[in-house]
């Protein structure tokens, strides 16, 4: 009944327009409507969401400055910064769990990912839900699609990746059952969404907490979401030792001064895996920092940043000493 509801409001809304192909003027939408509509997605949902003035022919100019080189370059330097003003927020984290145990129970018991990792992340995505996003995700990717050309390798990149985005977007809010104009899903300005920010074509790791389809502003399935998420793509099974982690609180300082002092640092590699590049490796070669490093590069499957992935466990071993303390 929904679908029929669904199919009679897009005839109204494009006219009494009928679909039978993909019919876009615009190659990159074309391609894009093609890759949808083989998802499962109906011709008619796909067109007239791309011929939408309210998502194609709206920007992000916002989001477009902070893409540039020079502001992703200020961002990175200033990941200390944000580290070390998320430490007075330990008590935060620690209360949080508090709140949140049954579902730290359900998804440790799961999935084998430490709660205090997860909440540490999710404090720095979001303040724990309490930072609002103010951008709508497909109008960020669409206004990159839009800008960028095939001129270097980099452009190439933010290209196909906001066309994989747009599909992902675009088979959400056709699964939901959500008229083109109604998708809106607040995002930041890189179009990350919800509390843990997943970009749209990581969707398919949201999972609920009692439900079949996960909610990625719900905090509970934010939660699950996230444990998933580690445990699939960083092949996160077993919960890790704090005993064998060391002080992260000196560990954390150590690696700063290592990162300012060499250039090309980095807290887990020495090698790229994907292009020939070499680092200067912190932790390589260092047998107390196993346990660290192993872990470090499992959370750098979230965001492939030393500086957040240290930041996150500096988080979670304050955390998993405040938590302790309240046991005692």
């Amino acid at each position: 009944m929904k679908k029929i509801l669904l199919a009679l409001l897009l005839l109204g809304s494009s006219l009494m327009a009928e679909f039978a192909d993909c019919n876009l003027k615009n190659n990159d939408y074309q391609e894009i409507c093609e890759r949808v509509v083989k998802g499962g997605v109906s011709y008619e949902y796909a067109n007239t969401f791309l011929l939408s003035y309210f998502k194609t022919k709206k920007f992000d100019e916002e989001s477009w400055r902070l893409f540039q080189p020079r502001e992703i370059q200020a961002h990175s330097q200033n990941e200390k910064r944000a580290n070390n003003s998320l430490v007075k927020y330990v008590h935060l984290i620690v209360a949080h769990l508090r709140e949140y145990k049954e579902v730290y129970d359900y998804a440790e018991a799961t999935y084998g990912v430490n709660r205090e990792i997860v909440a540490s992340i999710l404090m720095k995505e979001t303040r724990l839900g309490k930072i609002e996003p103010k951008h709508d995700a497909f109008i960020v990717f669409n206004t990159l699609l839009t800008r960028v050309t095939d001129a270097t390798p980099r452009e190439k990149w933010l290209k196909n990746m906001s066309k994989a985005n747009m599909v992902s977007i675009i088979s959400y809010c056709y699964k939901k059952e959500l008229l083109p104009e109604a998708c809106n899903l607040k995002s930041s300005y890189a179009g990350a969404v919800g509390i843990p920010q997943f970009m749209p074509d990581n969707f398919n790791y949201a999972k609920g907490y009692k439900s079949e389809i996960g909610d990625l502003s719900d905090m509970s399935d934010a939660i699950v979401s996230a444990s998933y998420f580690l445990s699939q793509r960083a092949q996160w099974s077993e919960l890790l030792d704090w005993e064998k982690v060391g002080n992260m609180d000196v560990i954390e300082e150590e690696w700063y001064d290592y990162d300012f002092t060499h250039e090309n640092a980095s807290f887990v590699y020495a090698q790229s895996k994907k292009e020939d590049k070499t680092y200067n490796c912190y932790a390589c070669g260092r047998e107390d920092l196993n346990h660290t490093r192993e872990h470090v590069q499992k959370i750098m499957r979230y965001n492939n940043s030393s500086n957040y992935a240290v930041g996150v466990m500096r988080l979670a071993y304050d955390a998993h000493q405040g938590l302790a303390k309240v046991a005692e």
